[in-house]
């Protein structure tokens, strides 16, 4: 029978020994907080919206954040302790990592699906006084070469360090990948206030019709991608400084590497569909 980890322990190993290469997590309560926290934060959502009841959203919120911190805190501790991680268990962790970036490339899909519905078929938007003209007749758009450009060539930047983050901790240079983790987060900051600063200026309102809709949905949902991709590579600066990473074990980092660049190309798509070919009348400020 298989040692298990007490019994390791006890006789001094420092690490579970198992028969097979597969990690046997350990019980966690975070699967279930999580879900009730997770319901408890829809059901926020509709008192609030229906009865102006705050208190159930508010302890929605910090319940799903008090799961996330602890049990990706527990994670990381699991990435530490030796004999865990076995390459097989790392396999697994590539391939769930590939899967979720495959279901993220699917929600944009979706919102690019709804641009060049309307963009190409122009007449089926609804209350269009002139037809067959996209961007609908009336609306103001941004000029692509001001700030989208600038937040394009960010990006384009950020996506050079966290490579450069990547050739650091491959060559075990610790010093460097800290300050290239510190320059792509501080790019993704840049990024992120940029952003909010242009839709502060956006010549049309949120709720100014379709365009609207799918301009913010699609520029918006990417903005939360970058806000999330900062926190992930943020996270891995502070392991970062604490001496996590090794050439061998350092696949935390490579999963936020991979999230940005998904991040960056499609922004790319971004920029070239909505911004740039997607021009009307340009808005001047």
């Amino acid at each position: 029978m298989a040692s298990t980890p007490s019994a390791d322990a006890a006789h001094g190993n420092g690490a579970p020994h198992y028969k097979h290469p597969y990690h046997l997590v350990d019980p966690s309560p975070w699967p279930l907080v999580g879900s009730f926290s997770g319901g408890a934060l829809v059901l926020g959502i509709v008192l609030w919206a229906h009865n102006g009841i705050h208190w159930v959203f508010g302890l929605g919120v910090l319940g799903v954040l008090s799961t996330m911190f602890f049990w990706w805190r527990d994670v990381v501790r699991e990435s530490r302790t030796p004999g865990l991680h076995t390459p097989v268990v790392q396999l697994g962790l590539r391939y769930g990592m590939t899967l979720f970036i495959a279901s993220e490339v699917m929600f944009f899909v979706a919102f690019f699906w709804a641009w060049f519905h309307f963009a190409l078929y122009p007449e089926h938007v609804s209350g269009s006084a002139v037809p067959h003209v996209w961007p609908p007749h009336g609306v103001m758009t941004f000029d692509p070469w001001g700030l989208p450009f600038l937040n394009t060539m960010i990006l384009l930047l950020s996506g050079t360090t966290v490579t450069w983050a990547h050739a650091a901790i491959l060559k075990n240079d610790r010093k460097a990948s800290i300050q290239a983790l510190t320059i792509t987060v501080a790019l993704g900051l840049m990024f992120t206030s940029l952003q909010a600063w242009e839709y502060s200026m956006a010549p049309f309102a949120f709720s100014g019709g379709v365009y609207p809709s799918v301009f913010f949905l699609a520029t918006g949902f990417h903005g939360f991608h970058v806000m999330v991709g900062t926190t992930f590579l943020l996270v891995c600066l502070f392991r970062a400084i604490k001496g996590h990473f090794t050439p061998e074990r350092h696949f935390g980092f490579e999963a936020a590497a991979w999230y940005w660049h998904f991040v960056d190309v499609v922004w790319l798509f971004l920029f070239v569909c909505i911004y740039w070919l997607g021009a009307g009348e340009i808005a001047h400020h």
